[in-house]
């Protein structure tokens, strides 16, 4: 295994090498650390089986706690929920992007597993820019706090290092998150 790989997203250069990275991570089934709008993320193809059990294993979590998916436009939600009730339509009109969490009952259709989610799936649109770029280049990714399960979540990403090692191929650093999330995590 190489080791990780952390990018300074502040430097336009390695945003845009730091991106490239990741999309081709998270295309070959590995985990990507990446700055939302709350906390740092873990993400992994939603659609990979295998890298969404390795996303759960990294944070020694079980398919108990199923993952949700981060997405980068509005519209992508119409090809992952059944339907959106108007009542979810006005929330996302309202908060997104940002930090309202939405579970709805998604799409028979879809070929994936986040986990023991009963035909359901909790969808987001974060408000950080680095977010909403690798987003756009790969689509939805099944998206955990970037930290072991039990720990504090991490709000830069030294700490998601720290916790997660070389589990994680690329670091995408968007610097120190504002806000401090609870002492303990829920995911």
């Amino acid at each position: 295994m190489t080791p990780a790989e952390l990018f300074n997203c502040a430097d336009p250069g390695q945003r845009s090498s730091g991106i490239t990275a990741a999309v081709a991570a998270l295309k070959a089934g590995r985990l990507v650390v990446m700055p939302t709008d709350t906390v740092y993320g873990v993400a992994a193809d939603a659609f990979d089986r295998s890298a969404v059990d390795a996303l759960l294993a990294a944070k020694g979590r079980g398919r108990d706690m199923p993952v949700g998916v981060l997405v980068g436009s509005w519209h992508t939600i119409e090809g992952l929920v059944y339907s959106v009730p108007p009542g979810a339509r006005e929330l996302i009109r309202a908060f997104w992007p940002g930090a309202l969490s939405l579970v709805v009952v998604q799409a028979p259709s879809l070929q994936w597993d986040l986990g023991d989610a009963r035909g359901t799936v909790m969808l987001r649109m974060p408000l950080h820019p680095v977010a909403i770029e690798l987003l756009r280049e790969v689509g939805p990714l099944a998206v955990s706090s970037a930290n072991v399960s039990g720990q504090p979540a991490a709000v830069d990403a030294g700490e998601a290092r720290r916790q997660l090692g070389d589990r994680v191929d690329v670091y995408l650093d968007g610097d120190r998150l504002r806000s401090r999330p609870p002492r303990r995590s829920s995911t």
